[in-house]
């Protein structure tokens, strides 16, 4: 029997991963051995970690880590089907009438992330002959679901709301059905939209308005309910999509909104249609979280995250460095060039400092920044600690 000739195929990846290489734009993520914590142990060092996003700790608070513990002895390790078969669960069902309490909407639908969220309602609200106004610094989950939602994607300049307005007179005529559609809190730089402004916008030229509250939730407004509720558009915006990945220290995100948009997306979205519904341990954490969150527990833990915040961005401007537009705990350290950007990182990671460089393509070429992003479990030492490796360091660099 002749020998099958091997084809390789996939050859041609090796000479783009080099060149990739070449361009710096290979990740290589650090291991976390340990728990997600305020100071965690990352390839072998421990380290005062400014790169979570558990904003309020609760990945670790013991009433999220029982209420897992119980789900599993009840429920088993999985759901065991998609959402529109055999995986709704009773425990799913209470979490969205949870979320829908806490947001002050008529319904919620969970999603398997925070990108299938984006991915799977803007591809259901619209399509072609249709159009998007989408934010330029759009979260890439934005940016994909546009894509292949088929309707024209019409950018507009980051927070000008002036051109946006100009853009709909001249546009907004074309097309059957229009969504706009913003990140709440920038990921990158830490700024807030002009949300207020950005629903009178819609109600003048009748675009469905989405927002997407991935870094508000748990974040902004009363005890972390988002940005709707931050700026008191309740009633104002359409779609809201939240997360329970990030302060809400579980897996997962939701859509939120009124019950006609709930049931048109469990017939259209097509990411919850077709994904294994969530394990019982998770959607039992993420009440758990929803639960504190609406206590005076809740209250102080994001009194205590924007405490931290204000104090840390203070201390940082005050030693010189250029902190951009930030508004909330995320907090970049801009310094220009991807390569310098990647040596600040190295450097307060040796120095016991976990902040990750952001660079070319994720922001433009002479915006590269290390990204720091505050957390309620953070003391006064952690970040003093944090501050006086960021002054050396800035000081060798040339940077202060």
């Amino acid at each position: 029997m002749a020998t099958p000739i091997r084809l390789d195929r996939l050859g041609f990846l090796d000479q783009e991963l080099k060149n990739l290489e070449e361009q710096g734009f290979v990740w290589r993520p650090r291991i976390l051995e340990g728990e997600q914590r305020a100071r965690a142990r990352f390839d072998g060092r421990e380290v005062v970690n400014l790169s979570s996003n558990n904003y309020l700790g609760l990945t670790n608070h013991p009433k999220l880590r029982e209420a897992a513990k119980r789900a599993i002895d009840r429920y088993g390790a999985g759901a065991g089907a998609v959402r529109p078969i055999a995986g709704t669960m009773t425990l799913h069902k209470e979490l969205e009438a949870k979320l829908a309490r806490f947001k002050g909407v008529e319904a919620t639908l969970v999603f398997q992330s925070g990108f299938a969220a984006n991915l799977g309602t803007i591809q259901a609200l619209v399509g072609k002959g249709d159009a998007i106004y989408s934010e330029e610094l759009n979260h890439g989950s934005i940016i994909d679901g546009c894509r292949l939602s088929g309707a024209e994607i019409l950018k507009w300049p980051h927070r000008n709301v002036e051109a946006l307005r100009q853009l709909c007179q001249e546009s907004r005529h074309k097309y059957r059905r229009a969504l706009l559609v913003t990140d709440a809190v920038f990921s990158m730089d830490g700024d807030i939209a002009p949300l207020k402004e950005l629903a009178d916008i819609a109600d003048e030229f009748e675009l469905i308005f989405m927002v997407d509250d991935a870094h508000a939730s748990g974040v902004l407004g009363r005890a972390g309910r988002g940005s709707v509720d931050h700026f008191g558009l309740h009633g104002r915006v359409d779609v809201q999509m939240g997360t329970l990945s990030k302060a809400l220290g579980a897996m997962g995100g939701y859509i939120a909104g009124s019950k006609h948009l709930i049931e048109f997306l469990i017939q259209k979205a097509r990411p919850w249609l077709l994904s294994t519904a969530h394990p019982p341990a998770v959607v039992a954490a993420a009440m758990a979280a929803v639960e504190i969150l609406d206590s005076p527990e809740g209250e102080e833990l994001v009194q205590r995250l924007w405490e931290n915040a204000r104090y840390f961005k203070h201390e940082l401007n005050r030693l010189g460095f250029n902190t951009g537009a930030s508004e909330t705990p995320i907090t970049p350290v801009i310094v220009g060039s991807s390569h310098t950007a990647r040596q600040l990182a190295k450097r307060l990671f040796e120095e016991g400092v976990f902040a990750q460089e952001i660079v070319f393509p994720m922001v433009a070429r002479d915006k590269a920044r290390v990204r720091t992003i505050v957390t309620a479990m953070h003391t006064k030492e952690d970040l003093d600690f944090a501050l006086s490796a960021f002054q050396k360091v800035g000081k060798e660099l040339g940077l202060v």
